[in-house]
């Protein structure tokens, strides 16, 4: 980033992940100010806000708009910022911090603070689903099943996450899919389909582990339908990062996919549920966002970068606990 007075905007939403934010606007304000920037903060009070506040950023000649929350925050504030010159700080505040995870930020919104004086703009991609953003991956069948569940709970965090997901698993059904890309049409059974610009879903869950957000490219990976046992131990392989082609997995690249599916229903978009219709065109648009990301990034490798990043989280929860603000 350049060493002159930024003018910030930090949007925050006070009800995401699980962590408290008591004291947290009021610590962010004071670490951004000591840097000698300016910053002023807007808290979000439903759904639209952030990509509201974000766009009303782009004509205010603000520098900086930080989004402090979860992966639904971020893709409200990112939506707001495509096409601007205005850069997208992330400051990780939620239940799976997909985008953040992806890019090396530690998930602590205090320590990711850091890539304000260390970190470095990257046009990055982002991509639509009939239009609609997002930045980090789109499913449809049973993690888009998962996701309408965990969204109706009481609770957030990855403890609920994989109670949602095994209570869907014991009852969830896979549907039929045609995928049109390039000159290809495909017919499948498909336990699930995801389309994705990142990494990951959040947690170090690993859906398309090379997956690059700068290279013009979805990372389709399809899981076909199978047996229990076959079908559980593609969430092993999630969380190892050692998804591959063959076996249950279909992996592949495109700039856009037309899918269709018998009727209309849920997909999620950035981890959240949304009803859409039969037929879905997602595209991958190339350098359209402006990011603020660590000037390296570890070079993915299977069981070792999950095991890494596991222990560096459990290490930073211990050092720097992420619920002491105030």
């Amino acid at each position: 980033m350049k060493s002159s007075t930024l003018k910030i905007l930090l949007i925050i939403n006070p009800i995401s992940g699980t962590n408290s934010k008591h004291g947290l606007r009021e610590l962010i304000e004071s670490r951004v100010k000591s840097m000698g920037h300016i910053i002023d903060t807007k808290q979000t009070e439903g759904p639209g806000d952030a990509t509201k506040f974000a766009k009303a950023a782009t004509t205010d000649n603000y520098d900086v708009v930080l989004a402090c929350g979860g992966d639904g925050t971020v893709n409200e504030v990112a939506a707001g910022l495509i096409g601007s010159n205005v850069a997208l700080g992330i400051l990780p505040n939620g239940s799976g911090n997909g985008l953040a995870r992806h890019i090396d930020l530690p998930v602590d919104p205090i320590l990711a603070l850091n890539i304000l004086k260390k970190g470095r703009v990257v046009n990055c991609d982002y991509c639509t689903a009939n239009g609609l953003p997002f930045f980090c991956t789109f499913g449809l069948g049973f993690d888009a099943a998962v996701s309408l569940r965990f969204a109706g709970g009481h609770k957030r965090g990855l403890i609920a996450y994989l109670k949602s997901a095994i209570d869907e698993f014991v009852r969830f059904t896979p549907e039929n899919y045609q995928l049109s890309f390039g000159e290809r049409v495909i017919n499948i059974d498909a336990f699930l389909i995801a389309c994705c610009n990142a990494s990951q879903y959040g947690n170090n869950a690993y859906i398309a582990p090379t997956a690059s957000i700068t290279d013009g490219q979805l990372d389709v990976t399809v899981v076909h339908s199978g047996n229990a046992i076959s079908q559980a131990l593609v969430g092993v392989e999630l969380l190892t990062g050692s998804i591959a082609q063959g076996g249950l997995i279909d992996t592949f690249r495109t700039d856009s996919i037309i899918i269709r599916r018998p009727s209309s229903g849920i997909a999620h978009i950035d981890g959240e549920p949304i009803e859409l219709p039969d037929e879905i065109t997602i595209k991958c648009h190339h350098a359209g966002l402006k990011i603020i990301a660590p000037k390296k990034r570890m070079r993915f490798r299977p069981l070792f970068t999950p095991a890494y990043m596991f222990i560096k989280e459990c290490w930073m929860h211990i050092t720097h606990p992420s619920n002491k603000h105030n």
